[in-house]
């Protein structure tokens, strides 16, 4: 009868008496205990073996009653053959009772315990010797008795290790287990070669290397066939497949959104949850299952992988084919102690590549400022450093900068498309400043509203202005814009184009916001550099103007103060009025006259006024035509036109008018723009645009400024400034170059019958049209006026002209002394392209100025009557040379000479005379 034992080693086994067989060598072809055992032996895993063992130790413990030690270093190997021997062998196995095993304190010796066979004897009481598992004496203890009891008690080995050993410790044991099988694996396939996998802390710190580093580690260690890596991205809410330890992207990648959509991944990402899964059969969690059935997927083990600040890095997905066993609840717990380590090592992956990445930025910075600050020598080779810098930052193919103007509420640029074949030795050329309102285009939302827009597909996008692209040919397909802050204003908006190879990601936009605050800086202090440079030309013009020009003499403000201002000076409101024959005294009290006859003393002080109209002629150069007689000349006409139209222009509109014109040439030095930008003059540094109109005005504030010199002090704080912007605008529409889309907009207004006169923008293009008119009045004025001022007109030219033949240059026939036949000519295409046009929309809306239409008309006539002698004359000398030629005879005159300017003048005094005796006049 056997016995059954109920102690703490949870066997239930029962056997016959010792005696009842002899131990025989057992055989595997006629004993089923044999093939039991070998079954068990081949398909029990490790977890087996480490649950027997360590229950073993415990059995040994308690029974022995003295803690016995057992060697814990023991060769499973020879456990395992130890333990093969006992459970086949011919001696039945009888287990004891725990209180038998407690009774019996006395063990015998056994000689045939030393052979081998068999299970371990022992004597009770004095009987003979008995083949059952009970525990040997600590003589007979060796490591073939562990192993055979822990093969036979694997309950026992586990409810031990869970309840005393500690789970790092166990971590560490199937950690070293599973290197050890896998090395033994490696040197039987290798011919003795062993397969080392890389560590931790060998993987590069890249999240998407590391996450498939720790995929290999995990897959390796639950003995899975296969893994399939997803990795998430946030931004697009998707996942992504990773293969070959390469971040397959675009549309050739396999990739799925994150949701509980058909497949087992996505599932995954959205609930977090890990499953244990065969997926023969669909599961209406995720009925597609897994993308990749074709490498053999059947049975899955799916998690995620975390980071440690708990965002979703990916999702692992393990597989074992059809031929393989299930995942168990042992693989969940061996994954999950992994990711507890994996996510640590994803966590300072990220760490170090944000380090690397900020190192990166901080050199690049640091050459940025280098760079921008040791060579700050103009705003625009600032922004070309700046536009090349930032495309290097984030790979873009162009470039674009654009400053705020504050003032005007519009963006602008120069150079304003910085492209990838441009750099620091092949500037792009600065082009002509381009405007745009804020709020108009990606650039100008951007500095509106103060805020990034990364713009991945910009043809999509409906802000987005096709064009540019339409007339250039050029393909935008991505955009990144940001704005350049300083002190919490926008100054400018940074606009990237085109990223090479993708679109602008966030690690880009976060990059170019903390290069955008040098920009800002840098920029910032361009402009200091570029104001106090202005200001340094600014004091070497002050300088020149202070050694030529001085305020009134004291004996001229009281020769007039002493006067009283006629009431009437008969003829000085006509448009034909003459003022080459009144001397420049003269000038100033009937520019006096007109002025009180606009305007009244009521709210202007008279010495005041006088001292002003005595400081501003001093202030016009003794230059040829742009003198004190051409400005009292257009002061004279636009007082004409306020009088004979005295409703059209408000009454600070035609105070502006008036000033504007009296002073729109101050300090001319009878040179034209175009001679001050290429001879680099200090007022050519100071105003880029409309040199000498800018220069203009600001001595008309000079003059104003001076003490009892400021004849708007009792007007009202708004009405002075009010007065002065008038007559800036006023001033600066005296640049011929401004002339045109003047007329262009207003021509237009006119053509649609738009023009308003209670429209402010619409007054201020008929102010412009009107001041250009006045400055032109002598292609109005009658013959005798019109051939003399031309005649100084070209006096003036061909000094310029001869100073560009100085400097090197060659000069237009305009201002080539050398080239008089050709005024008549350049006097035909001035009066039929500028003067008339001007005066003709002058006519329309304004009619009463329609003798300025008519006076310039006749004088082209009579301009075209000249030119075309003057080109029959030389045609018919043209063909005397040649005849000459032709004969060999050459007959040389000595009293023939070039025409000049007064031959020029007498031929059209003659041509006058004529046509008036023709008119009857």
């Amino acid at each position: 009868m056997g016995l059954v034992c109920s102690g703490k080693c949870g066997q239930d086994t029962v056997g016959p008496e010792p005696d009842a067989q002899p131990p025989t060598r057992p055989n595997s072809k006629t004993d089923p205990a044999l093939n039991l055992s070998n079954k068990n032996d081949s398909e029990s895993s490790e977890r087996s073996v480490n649950r027997a063992y360590e229950r073993r130790l415990e059995r040994e413990r308690e029974l022995s009653g003295q803690g016995t030690k057992v060697r814990e270093n023991l060769d499973k190997n020879q456990l395992l053959e130890s333990d093969r021997s006992v459970l086949t062998g011919a001696m039945p196995i009888r287990t004891l009772t725990a209180e038998d095993c407690r009774s019996r304190s006395d063990f015998g010796d056994d000689e045939s315990s030393a052979k081998g066979v068999g299970a371990p004897s022992m004597a009770v009481n004095g009987r003979g010797k008995l083949n059952h598992l009970d525990p040997p004496s600590p003589q007979e203890m060796n490591e073939d008795a562990v192993s055979a009891y822990l093969k036979a008690n694997p309950e026992f080995l586990e409810s031990w290790l869970m309840e005393q050993v500690e789970l790092e410790t166990l971590e560490r044991w199937m950690i070293r287990r599973t290197q050890r099988a896998k090395q033994k694996n490696g040197e039987n396939g290798t011919n003795g070669k062993i397969i080392r996998k890389t560590s931790l802390s060998r993987w590069k710190p890249n999240k998407a290397q590391t996450s498939c580093k720790l995929a290999q580690c995990i897959c390796s260690a639950v003995n899975a066939d296969g893994f399939n890596l997803y990795l998430a991205h946030p931004a697009s809410n998707t996942l992504h497949y990773y293969t070959n330890q390469v971040e397959i992207g675009g549309d050739t990648s396999w990739s799925c959104e994150i949701g509980t959509g058909a497949w087992l991944c996505g599932w995954i990402a959205t609930t977090r949850q890990t499953v244990r899964v065969t997926l023969s059969s669909n599961d209406p969690r995720f009925p597609q299952g897994s993308p990749f059935r074709e490498q053999g997927v059947h049975h899955a083990l799916a998690m995620v992988v975390v980071q440690s600040d708990g965002e979703l890095a990916a999702v692992l997905e393990l597989y074992r084919r059809e031929t393989g066993e299930t995942f168990h609840e042992e693989d969940e717990e061996i994954v999950n102690s992994y990711l507890v380590w994996g996510g640590i090592a994803l966590h300072y992956a990220e760490l170090y590549h944000s380090m690397v990445k900020q190192r990166k930025l901080n050199d690049f910075i640091l050459s940025v400022v280098k760079s921008i600050f040791q060579d700050m020598v103009s705003m625009d080779t600032l922004i070309m450093k700046v536009m090349n810098f930032a495309q290097r930052l984030v790979n873009a193919d162009r470039a674009s900068l654009f400053l705020v103007d504050s003032k005007n509420r519009q963006l602008y640029a120069r150079i304003f498309d910085m492209g990838s074949e441009f750099d620091e030795d092949n500037p792009p050329q600065a082009s002509k400043e381009i405007r745009f309102a804020i709020g108009t285009g990606i650039a100008g939302i951007v500095a509106q509203s103060g805020q990034v827009l990364n713009i991945p597909d910009a043809y999509a996008d409906p802000r987005f202005n096709r064009a540019v692209d339409q007339i250039t040919g050029y393909v935008t397909k991505s955009i990144l814009c940001m704005p350049i802050f300083i002190r919490g204003n926008v100054i400018g908006v940074m606009q990237m184009v085109n990223k090479a190879g993708g679109i602008f990601t966030k690690d880009d936009e976060e990059s170019f916001e903390m290069f955008a605050i040098y920009c800002g800086l840098a920029l910032h202090h361009a402009k200091l550099y570029d104001k106090i440079r202005r200001s340094e030309q600014k004091y070497k013009v002050a300088l020149e103007m202070m050694s030529y020009h001085s305020s009134c003499g004291e004996e001229e403000l009281d020769l007039l103060a002493r006067e009283h201002v006629p009431d009437d000076i008969p003829g000085v409101d006509d448009y034909f009025f003459s003022p080459l024959t009144i001397d420049d005294m003269e000038k100033v009290r009937m520019a006096i006259y007109m002025f009180v006859d606009l305007f009244g003393l009521t709210r202007f002080d008279k010495d005041c006024l006088i001292r002003f109209t005595l400081t501003v002629k001093k202030n016009y150069r003794r230059v040829p035509y742009h003198n004190w007689t051409h400005g009292f000349s257009v002061a004279n006409s636009m007082y004409t036109i306020i009088k004979r139209a005295p409703k059209n222009f408000r009454p600070l509109e035609c105070l502006a008018l008036f000033v504007g014109s009296l002073c729109h040439d101050l300090d001319h030095r009878g040179k034209n723009n175009k001679f001050m930008l290429e001879t680099e003059s200090p007022l050519a540094a100071i105003y880029t645009t409309s040199t000498l109109e800018h220069h203009h005005f600001n001595q008309t504030v000079t003059i104003l400024q001076q003490e009892g010199h400021n004849i708007f002090g009792k007007l009202t704080s708004s009405e002075y400034k009010q007065v002065l912007g008038n007559i800036k605008h006023c001033i600066l529409a005296t640049d011929l170059a401004m002339f045109f889309p003047n007329k262009a907009k207003l021509a237009k207004l006119v053509e649609d019958n738009l023009f308003d006169w209670e429209n402010a923008e619409h007054r201020l293009l008929i102010e412009a049209i009107a001041m250009t008119a006045c400055d032109l009045c002598a292609s109005a004025k009658p013959w005798d006026i019109q051939v003399e001022t031309v005649k100084v007109i070209f006096e003036e030219f061909y000094e310029q002209g001869d100073a560009e033949k100085a400097a090197g240059k060659n000069p237009i026939p305009m201002m080539d002394r050398e080239k008089t036949d050709e005024q008549a000519g350049s006097q035909v295409g001035f009066l039929s392209g500028i003067c008339i046009p001007c005066y003709d929309l002058l006519t329309k809306l304004i009619p009463v100025t329609e003798p300025l239409l008519v006076g310039c008309k006749k004088n082209l006539e009579t301009w075209r009557d000249i030119a075309d002698d003057k080109k029959k004359e030389l045609e018919a000398k043209r063909q005397d040379e040649e005849e000459e030629t032709d004969t060999g005879i050459e007959e040389v005159a000595e009293d023939e000479e070039e025409p000049t300017v007064d031959d020029i003048e007498d031929d059209v005094t003659d041509t006058n005379g004529r046509q008036q005796r023709e008119d009857g006049t």
